[in-house]
């Protein structure tokens, strides 16, 4: 089981590095760079992480596309064509289906969030003094 563990965590290494690369990221050329038929690393795959690797690539990239809409300003139709989705409602569907909500209600949820914990957090630090 650890040289499974060894093989998958390449893979996921591979994936990651070429998150952004379609013509990369299909179970065929996976395969190919791990040296084993599709079939087989798809099952060692779903054997280790449970999903495969197809599910795991969809879930990255939307999971990617849930940072940027947070940590940066790009629209969300730049968001979804990064993400590979063909176009901005299908990216919508796919992330109201994972997130419960869509992207702009995320977005704007998750900054909220963050600005009230930013004004928390500069409350107490100019409540707290050195008593020096």
């Amino acid at each position: 089981m650890d040289e499974k563990k060894k093989i998958v965590s390449k893979i996921i290494d591979y994936i990651e590095v070429n998150l952004s690369a379609p013509e990369r990221l299909n179970v065929e050329e996976i395969a190919r760079h791990a040296g084993y038929s599709k079939f087989h690393i798809n099952r060692m795959f779903s054997e280790v992480t449970g999903c495969t690797i197809h599910r795991y690539v969809k879930e990255r990239r939307l999971s990617e596309a849930a940072r940027k809409l947070v940590m940066e300003e790009d629209s969300i139709a730049r968001i979804a064509q990064d993400a590979l989705y063909q176009s901005q409602q299908a990216f919508t569907l796919e992330f109201k289906k994972v997130y419960g909500c869509t992207p702009m209600t995320y977005r704007k949820a998750r900054i909220n969030r963050q600005l009230r914990r930013k004004e928390v957090v500069m409350k107490h630090s100019r409540a707290w003094r050195c008593a020096a």
